[in-house]
Protein backbone atom coordinates (compact mmCIF):
# COMPACT_ATOMS: atom_id res chain seq x y z
CA UNK A 1 0.00 0.00 0.00
CA UNK A 2 1.60 3.44 -1.04
CA UNK A 3 1.49 6.55 1.30
CA UNK A 4 -0.88 4.71 4.23
CA UNK A 5 2.38 6.20 6.70
CA UNK A 6 3.11 9.50 8.14
CA UNK A 7 6.51 9.96 7.86
CA UNK A 8 7.99 11.69 10.62
CA UNK A 9 10.91 13.91 12.28
CA UNK A 10 13.46 11.63 13.88
CA UNK A 11 16.51 11.88 15.83
CA UNK A 12 18.50 11.07 19.19
CA UNK A 13 21.69 12.79 20.40
CA UNK A 14 23.18 9.39 21.21
CA UNK A 15 24.93 9.09 17.97
CA UNK A 16 27.52 12.08 19.69
CA UNK A 17 28.67 9.21 21.69
CA UNK A 18 28.84 6.20 19.57
CA UNK A 19 31.92 5.08 18.59
CA UNK A 20 34.53 5.31 16.01
CA UNK A 21 32.22 5.06 11.96
CA UNK A 22 32.99 2.90 9.88
CA UNK A 23 32.55 2.30 6.21
CA UNK A 24 28.40 1.78 5.04
CA UNK A 25 27.14 -0.70 2.74
CA UNK A 26 27.12 0.51 -1.06
CA UNK A 27 25.73 4.36 -1.34
CA UNK A 28 26.43 4.73 -4.44
CA UNK A 29 23.33 5.44 -6.01
CA UNK A 30 21.94 8.01 -3.44
CA UNK A 31 18.88 8.49 -5.32
CA UNK A 32 17.52 4.60 -5.24
CA UNK A 33 15.63 5.22 -2.64
CA UNK A 34 13.68 8.30 -3.18
CA UNK A 35 10.13 8.77 -2.64
CA UNK A 36 7.60 11.35 -1.44
CA UNK A 37 3.97 11.40 -0.30
CA UNK A 38 1.37 14.72 0.22
CA UNK A 39 -1.37 14.43 1.76
CA UNK A 40 -4.93 16.89 2.89
CA UNK A 41 -6.12 16.40 6.36
CA UNK A 42 -9.58 18.10 7.57
CA UNK A 43 -8.80 18.91 10.82
CA UNK A 44 -11.33 19.56 14.13
CA UNK A 45 -9.49 20.91 17.45
CA UNK A 46 -11.78 20.79 20.28
CA UNK A 47 -10.36 23.12 23.91
CA UNK A 48 -6.42 23.22 21.74
CA UNK A 49 -4.23 25.04 23.86
CA UNK A 50 -3.10 28.00 24.75
CA UNK A 51 -6.08 29.73 25.03
CA UNK A 52 -8.16 32.28 27.22
CA UNK A 53 -11.65 31.55 28.82
CA UNK A 54 -13.53 33.07 25.85
CA UNK A 55 -12.05 30.30 23.36
CA UNK A 56 -13.10 27.14 25.39
CA UNK A 57 -15.13 25.69 22.14
CA UNK A 58 -13.57 24.58 18.80
CA UNK A 59 -11.71 25.18 15.33
CA UNK A 60 -11.76 23.77 12.16
CA UNK A 61 -8.80 23.84 9.90
CA UNK A 62 -7.18 22.61 7.04
CA UNK A 63 -3.62 20.70 6.70
CA UNK A 64 -1.73 19.95 3.65
CA UNK A 65 1.03 17.10 5.26
CA UNK A 66 4.18 16.28 3.00
CA UNK A 67 7.39 14.15 2.89
CA UNK A 68 9.92 12.09 1.59
CA UNK A 69 13.66 10.62 1.13
CA UNK A 70 15.48 12.49 -2.25
CA UNK A 71 19.22 11.48 -1.96
CA UNK A 72 20.92 13.27 1.44
CA UNK A 73 17.41 14.69 2.29
CA UNK A 74 14.66 13.35 4.13
CA UNK A 75 11.61 15.55 4.83
CA UNK A 76 8.66 16.43 6.91
CA UNK A 77 6.51 19.47 7.08
CA UNK A 78 2.63 20.61 6.81
CA UNK A 79 0.44 23.55 6.44
CA UNK A 80 -2.38 24.68 8.62
CA UNK A 81 -4.99 27.00 6.98
CA UNK A 82 -7.30 28.29 9.95
CA UNK A 83 -11.03 28.57 10.35
CA UNK A 84 -11.66 27.46 6.74
CA UNK A 85 -15.16 28.22 7.49
CA UNK A 86 -14.52 31.81 8.59
CA UNK A 87 -16.88 31.23 11.94
CA UNK A 88 -16.84 33.50 14.92
CA UNK A 89 -14.96 30.70 17.58
CA UNK A 90 -11.96 29.83 19.14
CA UNK A 91 -8.97 32.09 19.11
CA UNK A 92 -8.01 31.54 15.22
CA UNK A 93 -9.77 34.66 13.82
CA UNK A 94 -9.59 38.44 15.06
CA UNK A 95 -5.86 39.49 15.16
CA UNK A 96 -5.07 36.11 14.30
CA UNK A 97 -2.42 34.15 12.14
CA UNK A 98 -4.42 32.38 9.36
CA UNK A 99 -1.59 29.79 8.80
CA UNK A 100 0.98 28.11 10.18
CA UNK A 101 3.91 25.76 8.78
CA UNK A 102 6.27 23.62 9.99
CA UNK A 103 9.18 22.54 7.95
CA UNK A 104 11.99 19.64 8.81
CA UNK A 105 14.15 18.65 6.46
CA UNK A 106 17.25 16.28 8.09
CA UNK A 107 20.56 15.49 6.51
CA UNK A 108 21.42 12.18 6.36
CA UNK A 109 25.41 12.57 7.71
CA UNK A 110 25.75 8.52 6.68
CA UNK A 111 24.47 9.38 3.06
CA UNK A 112 27.03 12.36 2.93
CA UNK A 113 30.19 10.81 4.61
CA UNK A 114 29.40 7.12 3.60
CA UNK A 115 29.51 5.94 6.73
CA UNK A 116 27.63 3.71 8.91
CA UNK A 117 26.79 5.41 12.12
CA UNK A 118 24.01 2.47 13.00
CA UNK A 119 24.81 1.10 16.54
CA UNK A 120 22.53 -1.05 18.44
CA UNK A 121 18.91 0.39 17.83
CA UNK A 122 20.40 3.47 15.99
CA UNK A 123 19.86 3.01 12.08
CA UNK A 124 20.91 6.23 10.92
CA UNK A 125 22.14 9.65 11.75
CA UNK A 126 20.87 13.21 11.16
CA UNK A 127 21.63 16.69 11.01
CA UNK A 128 17.99 17.75 12.09
CA UNK A 129 16.86 21.12 11.18
CA UNK A 130 13.42 22.86 12.38
CA UNK A 131 11.52 25.64 11.54
CA UNK A 132 8.03 27.24 12.67
CA UNK A 133 6.28 29.94 10.97
CA UNK A 134 2.94 31.75 11.57
CA UNK A 135 -0.30 30.38 14.04
CA UNK A 136 0.03 33.21 16.79
CA UNK A 137 -1.01 36.71 17.12
CA UNK A 138 0.03 39.24 14.59
CA UNK A 139 2.58 41.75 15.24
CA UNK A 140 1.20 43.89 17.86
CA UNK A 141 -0.17 44.65 21.57
CA UNK A 142 -3.02 42.84 23.10
CA UNK A 143 -5.34 44.61 25.22
CA UNK A 144 -3.68 44.63 27.84
CA UNK A 145 -0.77 46.20 25.67
CA UNK A 146 1.34 43.42 25.90
CA UNK A 147 3.54 43.38 22.83
CA UNK A 148 2.55 40.49 20.12
CA UNK A 149 4.41 38.87 17.58
CA UNK A 150 3.91 36.16 15.04
CA UNK A 151 5.37 32.26 15.70
CA UNK A 152 8.92 32.55 13.99
CA UNK A 153 11.81 30.36 15.23
CA UNK A 154 14.22 27.92 13.98
CA UNK A 155 16.56 24.44 15.44
CA UNK A 156 19.54 22.54 14.70
CA UNK A 157 20.44 19.60 16.08
CA UNK A 158 21.01 15.57 15.78
CA UNK A 159 19.10 12.81 15.28
CA UNK A 160 18.63 9.58 14.33
CA UNK A 161 15.87 6.50 13.57
CA UNK A 162 15.85 4.58 16.04
CA UNK A 163 14.10 0.85 16.76
CA UNK A 164 12.29 1.11 19.64
CA UNK A 165 10.59 -2.17 21.30
CA UNK A 166 7.15 -2.47 20.15
CA UNK A 167 7.38 1.06 18.49
CA UNK A 168 9.23 -0.16 15.72
CA UNK A 169 11.25 2.60 13.88
CA UNK A 170 10.97 6.17 15.99
CA UNK A 171 12.52 9.51 15.05
CA UNK A 172 13.54 11.31 17.87
CA UNK A 173 15.98 14.75 17.62
CA UNK A 174 17.73 16.79 20.11
CA UNK A 175 17.52 20.58 18.70
CA UNK A 176 19.36 23.74 20.23
CA UNK A 177 16.06 26.12 19.78
CA UNK A 178 16.26 29.82 18.44
CA UNK A 179 14.08 32.20 18.64
CA UNK A 180 14.13 34.56 15.47
CA UNK A 181 11.75 37.02 16.75
CA UNK A 182 14.18 37.74 20.08
CA UNK A 183 17.33 37.05 18.07
CA UNK A 184 18.86 34.58 20.29
CA UNK A 185 19.37 30.92 21.48
CA UNK A 186 17.27 29.91 24.00
CA UNK A 187 17.38 26.19 25.54
CA UNK A 188 16.81 23.10 23.59
CA UNK A 189 13.93 20.49 22.44
CA UNK A 190 13.85 17.01 21.97
CA UNK A 191 11.29 15.68 19.70
CA UNK A 192 10.15 11.66 18.63
CA UNK A 193 7.61 10.83 16.19
CA UNK A 194 6.36 6.93 16.04
CA UNK A 195 4.02 5.01 13.58
CA UNK A 196 2.52 1.83 14.84
CA UNK A 197 0.21 -0.51 13.16
CA UNK A 198 -2.03 -2.33 15.49
CA UNK A 199 -4.85 -3.89 13.65
CA UNK A 200 -4.53 -5.07 10.59
CA UNK A 201 -7.93 -6.01 8.15
CA UNK A 202 -8.28 -8.50 5.40
CA UNK A 203 -9.37 -5.86 2.84
CA UNK A 204 -5.57 -4.32 3.58
CA UNK A 205 -6.97 -1.43 5.36
CA UNK A 206 -5.26 -1.00 9.27
CA UNK A 207 -5.66 1.16 12.76
CA UNK A 208 -2.34 2.31 13.81
CA UNK A 209 -1.03 4.62 16.97
CA UNK A 210 0.36 6.94 16.07
CA UNK A 211 2.21 10.49 17.63
CA UNK A 212 4.88 12.09 18.59
CA UNK A 213 6.35 14.27 21.87
CA UNK A 214 7.64 18.06 21.79
CA UNK A 215 9.01 18.96 24.82
CA UNK A 216 11.47 22.09 25.41
CA UNK A 217 14.03 22.59 28.23
CA UNK A 218 16.70 24.88 29.64
CA UNK A 219 15.36 28.05 28.39
CA UNK A 220 15.01 31.26 30.20
CA UNK A 221 12.45 31.64 32.71
CA UNK A 222 10.86 34.82 32.29
CA UNK A 223 8.96 36.96 35.43
CA UNK A 224 6.70 39.80 35.68
CA UNK A 225 7.11 42.17 38.70
CA UNK A 226 4.86 45.36 39.51
CA UNK A 227 6.32 48.77 39.58
CA UNK A 228 7.79 48.43 42.94
CA UNK A 229 10.08 45.38 41.84
CA UNK A 230 7.75 42.88 43.52
CA UNK A 231 7.71 39.30 41.82
CA UNK A 232 3.96 39.18 40.02
CA UNK A 233 3.64 35.89 37.91
CA UNK A 234 5.70 34.12 35.87
CA UNK A 235 5.38 34.86 31.85
CA UNK A 236 7.60 32.48 29.93
CA UNK A 237 9.01 29.07 32.01
CA UNK A 238 11.98 27.52 31.27
CA UNK A 239 9.99 24.03 30.75
CA UNK A 240 7.18 22.80 28.86
CA UNK A 241 6.10 20.78 25.83
CA UNK A 242 3.03 18.53 24.12
CA UNK A 243 2.44 15.16 23.52
CA UNK A 244 0.20 13.62 21.04
CA UNK A 245 -1.22 10.58 21.48
CA UNK A 246 -3.66 8.90 18.03
CA UNK A 247 -5.81 6.01 16.77
CA UNK A 248 -5.99 6.10 13.15
CA UNK A 249 -7.96 3.90 10.51
CA UNK A 250 -5.67 4.29 6.86
CA UNK A 251 -6.38 2.49 3.60
CA UNK A 252 -4.74 2.99 0.63
CA UNK A 253 -5.87 6.46 0.17
CA UNK A 254 -8.21 7.59 3.20
CA UNK A 255 -7.85 7.75 7.11
CA UNK A 256 -9.82 8.95 9.94
CA UNK A 257 -8.69 9.53 13.03
CA UNK A 258 -8.74 10.51 16.99
CA UNK A 259 -6.58 12.06 18.79
CA UNK A 260 -5.73 13.23 22.66
CA UNK A 261 -3.01 15.94 23.09
CA UNK A 262 -1.41 16.32 26.55
CA UNK A 263 0.02 19.68 27.10
CA UNK A 264 2.07 21.47 30.03
CA UNK A 265 3.23 24.88 29.76
CA UNK A 266 3.34 24.46 26.36
CA UNK A 267 5.40 26.96 24.39
CA UNK A 268 7.03 27.88 27.85
CA UNK A 269 3.96 30.15 28.67
CA UNK A 270 3.16 29.64 32.08
CA UNK A 271 -0.30 28.25 32.75
CA UNK A 272 -2.55 30.96 34.00
CA UNK A 273 1.14 32.98 33.58
CA UNK A 274 1.17 37.16 33.06
CA UNK A 275 -0.91 36.65 29.58
CA UNK A 276 -3.86 34.72 31.43
CA UNK A 277 -3.25 31.99 29.23
CA UNK A 278 -4.34 28.03 30.03
CA UNK A 279 -1.47 26.14 29.12
CA UNK A 280 -1.45 22.94 31.03
CA UNK A 281 -4.44 20.28 30.10
CA UNK A 282 -5.69 18.20 27.24
CA UNK A 283 -7.44 18.89 23.85
CA UNK A 284 -9.13 16.64 21.51
CA UNK A 285 -8.24 16.00 17.51
CA UNK A 286 -10.30 14.77 15.03
CA UNK A 287 -8.88 14.06 11.08
CA UNK A 288 -10.23 12.96 8.02
CA UNK A 289 -7.52 12.39 5.19
CA UNK A 290 -6.90 11.94 1.38
CA UNK A 291 -4.08 10.63 -0.18
CA UNK A 292 -2.41 11.56 -2.79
Amino acid sequence: MKNVKTLALAATAVAATMSAPTFAADRSDLRAGDYGWMQFNAMYAVNELPRDGSTDNGHDYLEMEFGGRAGIVDLYGYVDVFNVTNRDYGDKNNGASKMFMKFAPRFSIDAMTGWDLSAGPIQEVYISTLFNWGGGAIRGTDVNGNETNDVNNASIGIGADVMVPWLGKTGMNLYSYYDMNAKEWNGYQFSMNWFKPVVNFDNGSFISFQGYVDYQFGADEVNAYDENGDYVNTTNTSHGGAAYFGLHWHSENYALGYGLKAYNDVYLLKDDGTFGLETTGVAHYFTATYKF
